[in-house]
């Protein structure tokens, strides 16, 4: 599923109100991130992933590797947060109010 740009304000309106759940420290993106973000997402469709100021590697190249990542959506970065979504197929919330744009 491809995000439209009416989908994408969507879901940065609905991230708004948010804290980030997962935060990248100074190892920068590993595995163990990818897993906390994909475990964080399953039941709330809609996260904030924070990237901290030790962090070593750049919030740009952060990004870029999160864009790589096909098993959820990145919607947008606003400084140091992301906002990353996933369908939930079993208990759509969002994704039914989403799919209604």
């Amino acid at each position: 599923m491809k995000l439209t740009s009416k989908q994408r304000a969507f879901l940065k309106k609905k991230a708004h109100e948010l804290n980030p759940i997962v935060r990248i420290g100074k190892d920068g993106l590993q595995e163990t991130v990818i897993d906390s973000i994909l475990s964080a997402i399953d039941s709330r469709e809609l996260i904030k992933v924070k990237i901290l100021q030790n962090c070593e590697t750049g919030k740009e190249e952060i990004y870029q590797q999160l864009l790589q990542e096909t098993r959820f959506h990145v919607v947008d970065m606003i400084g140091r947060t992301i906002i990353i979504f996933k369908e939930n197929k079993e208990k759509p919330i969002i994704s039914l109010e989403l799919k209604n744009l």
